[in-house]
């Protein structure tokens, strides 16, 4: 049966590059769904015009862009059958249907994965957008793990076996596509990158991304765990400095500061960053594990820094527990505190 490819464009107060871009798109054998995410009646004529070369879905107010992207995910898994492809486009014309074509090519031989067209960030790149993308890509391996040079990237593509999971990802706005990378990531799910082309239309100026409340959002989780972590390591640190001086030992003081910060650590993360519906005893258990793997690894790297090398001992406690904490954030989000319902990993 013949793949049929579709084109998924989350809409709110477009510019008029997205009608070339749909005549483009149908001219190339895409069916188009338009998602005209509560632009108001100003636009009425405009979508009514997209309406004939797509399928337009109106909300009736300003959802987001991932609740859009969502919606018209429900609507391609009630209108058609498999075998299908989708690619995620922006509605500002920023993203060009010749790229479209190869990652929906990769993605067709890639069925399992998703497939992010990832942009090389050369030539004049607005600030906001090249700053705002190095630190997700950061904050994204620190949690996942896994390396993705474009992380905002919204030309993605993904065949129909990846329709059900996706729907079944949170976030209301911006924060989805982050989350889908992080949710993806956690199942073990291929993510693989088509370079495109970097196109900015007057510095990006038609973006309707909140620079602080989107990326909130969108850092919300690994925000709380950072919080959670800088408690556990006040705590920490201020045992350990006492300890020490009254002790004088490097091992003691450090285990013994250890155990206190464990408590409150677990318990923080337990409740408040990850929100863990597993049972005490189990997510008890498999954090203590973790947290005495930690251990072990934290006083081996302190006692090589100090002793071997000469590192002063209240420097060498701070690099060390910088060393530590995307391991702690990675086996926590993971496996101790994932969620009831998600797929384990392969």
């Amino acid at each position: 049966m013949k793949e049929t490819k579709i084109a998924l464009v989350p809409a709110y107060m477009p510019t008029q590059a997205m009608l070339p871009m749909l005549d483009e798109l149908y001219d190339n054998g895409f069916e188009s769904i338009v998602v005209n995410d509560g632009s108001g009646n100003v636009f009425d004529d405009f979508f009514e015009k997209a309406g004939e070369k797509a399928t337009v879905i109106d909300h009736p107010a300003n959802f987001g862009k991932g609740m859009a992207l969502r919606t018209g995910l429900t609507y391609i898994s009630g209108h058609y059958t498999s075998p299908y492809v989708v690619v995620t486009l922006d509605a500002d014309g920023q993203h060009l249907v010749s790229d479209a074509l190869r990652v929906c090519a990769k993605a067709s031989e890639c069925p399992d994965a998703l497939v992010l067209g990832s942009r090389e960030f050369d030539g004049k790149v607005p600030l906001k957008s090249k700053l705002g993308n190095s630190v997700t890509r950061v904050v994204y391996r620190l949690a996942t793990g896994v390396g993705v040079s474009d992380t905002q990237t919204g030309l993605r593509a993904f065949s129909d076996r990846l329709t059900k999971r996706l729907l079944a990802i949170p976030g209301d706005r911006y924060e989805y596509e982050t989350n889908m990378l992080m949710e993806l990531a956690r199942d073990n799910t291929r993510i693989l990158e088509v370079p495109i082309k970097t196109i900015y239309i007057d510095d990006n100026s038609s973006s309707h991304f909140d620079p602080i409340r989107d990326s909130v959002k969108i850092y919300k989780e690994i925000l709380k765990f950072s919080a959670s972590s800088l408690a556990g390591f006040a705590a920490d640190y201020i045992a350990f400095a006492i300890l020490s001086l009254l002790t004088g030992s490097v091992v003691f003081s450090n285990i013994t500061a250890r155990l206190i910060s464990s408590v409150l650590n677990f318990n923080l993360n337990r409740k408040f960053v990850f929100k863990s519906e597993k049972s005490l005893a189990a997510s008890a258990l498999q954090y203590f594990t973790l947290a005495a793997f930690i251990l072990a690894m934290n006083t081996a790297l302190l006692t090589l820094l100090t002793a071997k090398l000469g590192v002063n001992v209240l420097l060498a406690k701070i690099m060390v527990e910088c060393i530590m904490f995307s391991v702690s954030y990675w086996a926590q989000r993971m496996v101790i505190f994932k969620k009831k319902g998600e797929r384990k990993n392969a």
